[in-house]
């Protein structure tokens, strides 16, 4: 493997793989749990492209509609945080069908919100339950053996991501039909229609981990302390979101303006470039399958760095920006694949609780960039943003580099 066995075992004897013995997922499971996990996540988004409408329907000020997207990210921060790590005690099954389950009926109480607050409560009660989307993940890597876990992870993740991408244009449009209420009501149905179909499909794995709930959070903690690994990858995913979230956010700055002067509809169309990120995971899964991990990793790093390159010179060209985004779509895919390849290969009694640690940090990394972002929009313009992101994707490299000189220390000295 290229993330060799000296890099990737853990630091001490592993307990058993609770989900040893259980028969490998066929195809089509796999794609009912991507899909699950998509319909699970795109609550987070449904928001962005309606505050308009909801701040006219509601007669709530900006202030508190903009709190909506800020609470979906800090309840999708907190589910990290405190509930994902149950799928290392937990049966898995339960605890993904039930967060489904769960949010399913926070979305149809949002969508009947009278008001601003309680509208605010559901939106962090969606988001807080929507990293039901992340147990499945974990579960599917549990359910593969070594040599087929990049693809699995890539399949159910690419639901996650398609998620997040297709929900913004699909909210605008089903808003346009019935208001933005129909938004929330319309996702309510398949999400809980997703419950039932994992609770029926998925096999049961229960956790032979023993661990209080107050233990359990320290132990997530615990292994940032004991594993440079999970450390060095929490890092470099951190950057390379916080990279990619930066062409998010400018994004819309620049094709708003001359020589573009793009309406908000044509933006988010054109958003779904990223589309094509889903499609380079599944390949980089494959590659991870075969032993080149930290191939797939430096690879798309190199495309992050790259793919800003070709935005600084898609200021006033569309072809070099759409060939930017590309790049920095399947860089970060590409990167995102390979770093849970490996940290899900690294105690696999903790996956949940590698995951959680490994998405908090993603995660962070991605709002740090957005809030970069508009810093350096107002005081530099298109060139500082491009400065800005390739930084970011510069620190990666970096980051990258180091764990490749770790890996070849220890392996000399077995």
């Amino acid at each position: 493997m290229t993330e060799t066995a000296a890099d990737a075992r853990p630091s001490r004897p592993a307990e058993a793989d609770p989900a040893a013995g259980v028969a490998a997922p066929s195809r089509r499971l796999l794609l009912l749990m991507a899909v699950a996990t998509g319909l699970s996540c795109a609550g987070n988004y449904f928001a962005q492209p309606l505050l308009d409408l909801i701040t006219r329907d509601l007669h709530i000020g900006t202030t508190l509609a903009g709190l909506l997207v800020t609470a979906s990210q800090a309840g999708y921060a907190l589910g990290l945080l405190l509930i994902v790590p149950l799928g290392d005690v937990l049966d898995r099954r339960r605890l993904a069908v039930g967060l489904l389950a769960a949010t399913a009926l926070f979305l149809a109480l949002t969508a009947a919100a009278p008001n601003g607050p309680l509208l605010l409560a559901g939106t962090v009660a969606v988001a807080l339950t929507a990293v039901g989307a992340q147990v499945v993940v974990g579960y599917a890597a549990a359910l593969v053996p070594d040599e087929a876990r990049g693809r699995a992870v890539a399949t159910v993740m690419s639901g996650v991501l398609l998620g997040g991408l297709l929900a913004r244009t699909v909210s605008g449009a089903l808003a346009g039909l019935g208001g933005w209420r129909t938004v929330y009501w319309a996702s309510a149905i398949p999400v809980a229609v997703m419950a039932v179909a994992l609770h029926r499909c998925l096999p049961r794995v229960r956790s032979t981990a023993q661990l209080s709930y107050p233990a359990l959070l320290r132990s997530a903690l615990a292994l940032l302390r004991e594993e440079p690994l999970l450390r060095r990858r929490a890092v470099l995913g951190g950057l390379s979101l916080a990279s990619y979230s930066v062409q998010l956010t400018a994004l819309t700055f620049l094709l708003a303006r001359p020589p573009f002067n793009w309406s908000e509809g044509a933006i988010g169309l054109f958003g779904l470039l990223g589309a094509i990120g889903v499609l380079a995971m599944t390949f980089a899964g494959r590659l991870n399958d075969r032993g080149f991990v930290q191939y797939v990793t430096g690879s798309g790093i190199v495309l992050l760095g790259g793919g800003w390159l070709l935005l600084l010179a898609g200021e006033r060209s569309l072809l070099w920006l759409s060939l930017g985004i590309v790049a920095l779509n399947v860089g970060q895919q590409a990167v995102l694949n390979s770093s849970q390849t490996v940290l899900y290969a690294l105690r696999p009694e903790a996956r949940n609780r590698l995951n959680s640690v490994f998405m908090t940090s993603f995660f962070i990394g991605g709002a740090t960039g957005s809030a970069l972002t508009a810093v350096v929009w107002t005081h530099a313009g298109w060139s500082g943003v491009c400065l800005l992101g390739a930084g970011l994707a510069a620190g990666a490299l970096a980051v990258w580099g180091l764990e490749r000189v770790a890996t070849t220390r220890r392996t000399a000295t077995n």
